[in-house]
């Protein structure tokens, strides 16, 4: 009788509690082994170029180097590692760019345990795994039928969508930089690309297009439906930097 694969898990996730219990999950399937984990993206990008474990489970919006750009950097380099991203958000542009830059499997962080242990089983046996909340063939229907003018987020670009994402959740435009390994310059042509192509002119509005679109983390009960949102002071002053 061959022996059985044990396959082995990377685990990267800011929250120490969430990395804690992931790592226990895992460890509850004997197929599966732990041998790494950590907490930024930078760290994460480290151990799979020189451990190459069997496939990573990742956060989407790691710290240090954003995952995304993560992603695209292991795929430069040929790294073998399959990679699982997890996420709170299911839009489109959200599965297509994970998917393009490189991901093999997205679970959605209001999904179960089982379907945790679904995509990191089809994902090491070399097939691709999206939650079951995303509706797939309407993503990707309405992604090759799109027309550019139809709707405006739809025409941003890899970089720009990452800009975007950071922007609204917070973080500076230095921070965005270092952890897209592009200069602040850079940060700033995309930031203001972007919110020409969108047609909001500053941070507020950004925040307020992601909360009513369900393409941020933050409170979505803090948009009152009027025009206004219960931006939290810390965002606004962290993103506008």
């Amino acid at each position: 009788m061959p022996d059985r694969k044990i396959v082995r898990v990377l685990i990267a996730e800011p929250q120490q509690l969430l990395r804690e219990a992931l790592v226990a999950l895992c460890e509850r399937n004997p197929d599966l082994e732990v041998t790494d984990q950590c907490a930024d993206g930078a760290a994460a990008l480290r151990l799979m170029l020189q451990k190459a474990p069997d496939v990573a489970l990742l956060e989407l919006d790691l710290p240090e180097l954003h995952t995304l750009e993560l992603l695209s950097q292991a795929r430069e380099r040929n790294c073998s590692t399959r990679i699982v991203l997890m996420t709170s958000r299911s839009d489109r542009k959200t599965v297509i760019e994970a998917l393009r830059c490189g991901a093999h499997g997205i679970v959605l962080k209001s999904g179960s345990a089982r379907h945790l242990m679904d995509a990191l089983q089809q994902v090491t046996s070399g097939g691709v795994y999206i939650s079951p909340a995303v509706e797939v063939d309407k993503i990707f229907a309405a992604h090759r039928n799109r027309k550019e003018n139809e709707d405006p987020f739809e025409t941003l670009s890899a970089r720009e969508h990452q800009v975007f994402t950071m922007l609204v959740e917070g973080h500076r435009a230095k921070e965005i930089a270092a952890r897209l390994a592009v200069s602040p310059k850079t940060i700033d042509t995309y930031r203001a690309s972007m919110m020409r192509k969108l047609d909001i002119h500053d941070v507020a509005g950004l925040v307020k297009f992601a909360i009513t679109r369900k393409l941020t983390s933050l409170p979505g009960n803090d948009y009152n439906g009027n025009g206004t949102s219960a931006v939290p002071p810390q965002v606004m002053a962290k993103a506008a930097g």
